[in-house]
């Protein structure tokens, strides 16, 4: 594993549930981590994502979508895919990495009204916020315990 952790966020669009992952993960792992996001068919950062992570306090209107074929020769330590169709696609990245699949309702999906589509925006948000923050302590025990001092 390197130090910092390499993480690839893979979504279908990389407009909304990735960008939120990759900004959760930066803003919680520090210098501990090294985090990116792309996706399979990439669509324009959605403004709602952008709206609900500035709730958050974090900013994300400075990102951009990323085609994950900017990505492919890279190493990571994780790939994470936040939806189905992500994770059916995901190709072979070099090296010894961990996949991991979490699966997140697709806010920009939401059939409704643009209120309603924000709260769906804003329990995704609280769903990857929850999963990164459980997630990301555990990374850094695993690495003390591996030896490495983050």
């Amino acid at each position: 594993m390197h130090h910092p952790v390499r993480v690839l966020f893979l979504c279908t669009g990389n407009s909304a549930r990735s960008q939120m992952a990759e900004a959760f993960l930066r803003t919680m792992g520090k210098e501990h981590f090294a985090v990116f996001s792309a996706g399979t068919e990439p669509k324009a950062l959605h403004p709602l994502a952008v709206q609900v992570m500035r709730e958050a306090g974090i900013d994300i209107s400075g990102q951009r979508s990323k085609d994950l074929t900017e990505f492919l020769n890279q190493e990571f330590d994780y790939i994470i895919t936040v939806c189905d169709r992500a994770r059916d696609n995901c190709p072979t990245f070099p090296g010894d990495n961990a996949r991991i699949h979490w699966r997140f309702e697709d806010p920009a999906a939401a059939r409704c009204s643009e209120a309603e589509q924000l709260g769906v925006f804003r329990r995704v948000r609280n769903e990857i916020r929850t999963r990164v923050s459980i997630w990301q302590p555990a990374i850094l025990k695993k690495l003390r315990e591996a030896g490495v001092k983050p």
